[in-house]
């Protein structure tokens, strides 16, 4: 238990064999009960967890009763895996639920960094945060250039202007706000915790964004950014405007929602109006589409600033 809440955690792994024995090895002591999934891996990472979890400690004591095998029947991505975990520790109605990484990158004194806010009562859902100052540095270059892409596209799409690094994997969630962002339907693969973002936006979760290092071993990433970054931002753009439909129109209303659409519509017309003149040769509505297309621009820039505000009270940054 941690502040006398009790803790879960969720393990993704996908062909981790190398890594995931040190792990269950070194999972912190305040953690109750880890859900370890694997993902239809092709090595030994189910023979290994297996192995890990039935290991008989100095007292004669298994670990089994701590650490919850699970199996997934075909692969299903991450975000599935995490999904299936979330999904347990809301069967189990544990208070706080965090994931750590199966390859490693979430150790000990992270998790705990993670974990505190939540338990605290200080917010809903905390992330870490690799790209502070030095912090970044241990990151690749394609990382950290993917990474920033998307941390833009995610404010957009989230409602948290605040947050950084929004693809940090190292989380901790309450199970009231498990319990109401809908997780049954959370995207499951790379990307799942930019959707998350949004749905806890949605239905007004506070969010701690807190600093933490980056840690880099011998994994390898699966992911590919030159087809990642277009999937995801389809991804968010499909979400951004679910959140605007729900938490402006629906649940309540905010002309923010409006300037968006207004925006987008306006400046769109300015545009196509704009590249038609210009390939017809034509000068005379040239000077219309401007002024279309840059008015379209400053109802989002307007609608932005609502949101902004909106939202202030949403986020707490834990960066000391």
């Amino acid at each position: 238990m941690y502040n006398d809440k009790t803790i879960a955690a969720v393990i993704p792994a996908y062909n981790e064999e190398p890594f995931i024995g040190e792990v269950l090895e070194t999972l912190p002591e305040f953690i109750d009960r880890a859900y370890v999934i694997d993902d239809r891996s092709t090595d030994d990472t189910w023979g290994e967890i297996q192995r890990k979890a039935e290991a008989v400690n100095e007292e004669g004591e298994t670990t089994l009763d701590r650490v919850v095998p699970i199996r997934h029947a075909e692969n299903k991505g991450v975000g599935g895996a995490i999904k299936t975990g979330y999904l347990h520790a809301l069967d189990d109605e544990m208070e706080v639920t965090t994931v750590i990484a199966g390859d490693g990158q979430t150790e000990p004194d992270i998790v705990e960094r993670i974990v505190r806010p939540v338990a605290e009562g200080k917010a809903e859902y905390s992330k870490g945060n690799r790209l502070l100052g030095a912090e970044r540095r241990d990151m690749p270059l394609f990382r950290q250039v993917g990474n920033f892409t998307l941390t833009l596209i995610t404010k957009i799409a989230s409602g948290y202007w605040k947050i950084m690094d929004p693809q940090n994997g190292s989380t901790a969630i309450s199970y009231e706000a498990l319990e109401k962002v809908g997780i049954e339907e959370m995207y499951e693969d790379y990307g799942y915790c930019n959707d998350l973002l949004v749905r806890l936006n949605a239905k007004n979760m506070r969010v701690a964004d807190v600093k933490r290092r980056a840690v880099y071993k011998d994994e390898e990433s699966d992911i590919d950014y030159k087809t990642y970054i277009p999937k995801v931002s389809g991804l968010l753009l499909k979400d951004f405007l679910w959140r605007l439909r729900v938490k402006y129109l629906i649940r309540d209303f905010h002309p923010l929602a409006l300037f968006y659409y207004v925006g987008a519509a306006t400046a769109g017309v300015g545009l196509v109006s704009g590249l038609k003149s210009a390939l017809d040769r034509e000068g005379t509505s040239r000077g219309t589409s401007l002024v279309l297309f840059v008015l379209g621009w400053l109802f989002m820039l307007l609608a932005m600033v609502f949101d902004m505000e909106e939202s202030e009270d949403l986020e707490v940054l834990l960066y000391d």
